[in-house]
């Protein structure tokens, strides 16, 4: 699409990020980095004198698109900001900030290390609670892990535990969220004359009666399992029984997925009218 533009003013830089960073090789961003880096030399940044004069002016910007549009949006952008706050503190021919000599490296600065990261974390976890409902993913990375290229089990671990926490939002809380975002900014206008509330919709006997009944039949397998009976064809028995019963009822939960998931009323409503 960018080719067919013809544009000179878009560049289009494609990543493959799972490919390329699999294994918690992240030491591998530095192949985008250096992809883009002659790019972001000749976009430059904008630095006035101390006389307020104009050195230098910004002459573009990056965005960064990743498939989710979070969390390694935020890594790459931190690694980019880095990157030209780097040479923005490195001595210059016309301004001297005197802050880096050329040839020093941010990551040489601990204190200074420490506060980039941190911030750059906090950033990516006010994004993420805005839109997942967690903390950002990967923060390991932007706080610990610029220097080794490389992830931690622990932050691993926090990935895998807030992955959990945004699915079971993005099924079952979010849909209300959603719905305030389109009011607050206007996707969505309210008619007055209408009779009821797009918001009120009645749940029928199922919505409480199948999740109550696989949970129950579920209890009962584990609890036939722990507690034999007088031969093993009773106990075998028993246990089939109650995981047909558990397992019919999640599928037949998973058949009826609309009625148990919590989707947008508003602005959903209006697509489909």
């Amino acid at each position: 699409m960018v080719s067919s533009l013809a544009n000179g003013m878009i560049r289009y830089i494609a990543f493959d990020f799972h490919k390329e960073c699999k294994n918690m090789r992240w030491d591998r961003l530095s192949i985008l980095l250096d992809q883009v880096a002659e790019m972001q030399d000749e976009l430059s940044y904008f630095l006035v004198d101390s006389a307020g004069m104009v050195v230098s002016n910004q002459e573009g910007v990056f965005r960064s698109n990743c498939m989710d549009c979070l969390d390694r949006t935020n890594v790459i952008q931190s690694l980019l900001a880095r990157r030209s706050l780097q040479a923005q503190l490195q001595a210059d021919v016309h301004v001297r900030l005197g802050v880096l000599h050329v040839g020093q490296k941010l990551e040489e600065q601990d204190e200074f290390e420490k506060i980039y990261k941190n911030a750059w974390a906090d950033n990516a976890n006010a994004c993420a609670k805005q839109y997942a409902g967690t903390g950002a993913l990967k923060t390991d990375f932007t706080r610990q892990a610029v220097r080794t290229g490389k992830r931690t089990q622990l932050g691993l671990l926090m990935d895998g535990w807030n992955s959990l926490i945004r699915y079971y939002k993005n099924n079952f809380s979010d849909g209300f969220r959603q719905d305030s975002i389109d009011l607050f900014l206007g996707n969505y206008s309210v008619d007055e004359l209408e009779s009821h509330s797009p918001l009120s919709v009645p749940r029928d006997l199922k919505f409480l009666a199948l999740p109550i009944i696989m949970v129950v039949a579920f209890s009962m397998c584990i609890i036939c399992l722990l507690m034999a009976g007088d031969t093993w064809t009773e106990t075998l028995a028993y246990v089939l029984f109650w995981a047909v019963a558990s397992i019919g009822t999640f599928f037949i939960i998973l058949y009826n997925g609309k009625d148990f998931v919590d989707a947008p009323r508003l602005v959903q409503k209006e697509k489909i009218d």
